[in-house]
């Protein structure tokens, strides 16, 4: 990958878009990862005001100390870049609080991550409407077009995707030329949404270099039954996923009514 010259184009794309749309910068949910960590370094190298968004929701400390050292690099070199902090705990315990109690808790813990995901995106859209900025996705391409793995309407509500064109390990790569914190860089993959260390690994059964492969596989129009043992595996996790978290790729189905029907 010519990653200078990928850089530039993600940064000319971005700052075209918001002129073009009479926007007056970006705001970036925060997170401690690397996904996180080069959106917004690609939005502050747009001179646009760009705001970093921390939305802990009994987050790992690990997790938040990575993002303020990312934050604190970037508000270094970029005069253009702030941040707020805003602890949503005490709002998602609230919510527990009001909403009914349920005898099967089968999917409880899902239901609630996907809340504090929902919580943020409410909260991103708030500070945005306030300073007439843009929502900055920070999902890369596996998440967002190969597995799914993200929320509807939560981290998936944004205004636009810089990084969704780019595979994980590409995302890495313009991390690495970015400066992105070593922390971040090291630090393995997770969604920190259960409150507890599982990573996006441990969630969806394979690492990102194998999705990419199974991703790329698909595309060459390879079959599970071309591999065995944990090749086989993988792309059966691959493809099973993305055929079930197509509900998240595709538009919203829309009934058509026929137009007899409207007719008096």
């Amino acid at each position: 990958m010519q990653t200078e010259k990928v850089v530039n184009h993600i940064v000319n794309w971005l700052k075209e878009y918001a002129t073009n749309a009479n926007m007056d910068g970006f705001v970036v949910g925060i997170s401690g990862g690397i996904d996180s960590a080069v959106t917004s370094a690609l939005c502050a190298k747009t001179g646009l005001r760009t705001l970093c968004l921390e939305m802990p929701i009994h987050q790992a400390q690990s997790q938040v100390t990575r993002g303020q050292e990312h934050i604190a690099g970037l508000k270094t070199h970029y005069a253009n870049v702030s941040d707020v902090k805003i602890d949503l705990t005490s709002v998602f315990e609230q919510f527990k609080r009001e909403v009914p109690q349920t005898s099967d808790d089968t999917f409880l813990d899902l239901a609630l991550a996907n809340t504090r995901a929902r919580l943020r995106m409410s909260t991103l859209y708030y500070f945005a409407g306030l300073h007439r900025y843009l929502v900055a996705g920070t999902g890369n391409k596996v998440e967002d077009f190969g597995v799914g793995f993200y929320t509807k309407y939560g981290d998936g509500g944004v205004d636009l995707s810089p990084i969704a064109d780019l595979l994980k390990s590409e995302v890495y790569e313009i991390g690495r030329y970015l400066e992105v914190p070593v922390s971040i860089l090291e630090a393995a993959p997770t969604d920190g949404l259960f409150g507890d260390s599982r990573t996006d690994e441990d969630q969806i059964g394979a690492s990102y270099d194998e999705l990419e492969w199974a991703m790329k596989m698909q595309g060459n129009g390879k079959n599970p039954t071309d591999f065995e043992g944990r090749k086989q595996a993988v792309f059966n996790t691959y493809l099973r996923l993305n055929k079930a978290n197509q509900h998240k790729m595709n538009p919203i189905p829309v009934c058509n009514i026929p137009n007899s029907y409207k007719v008096l």
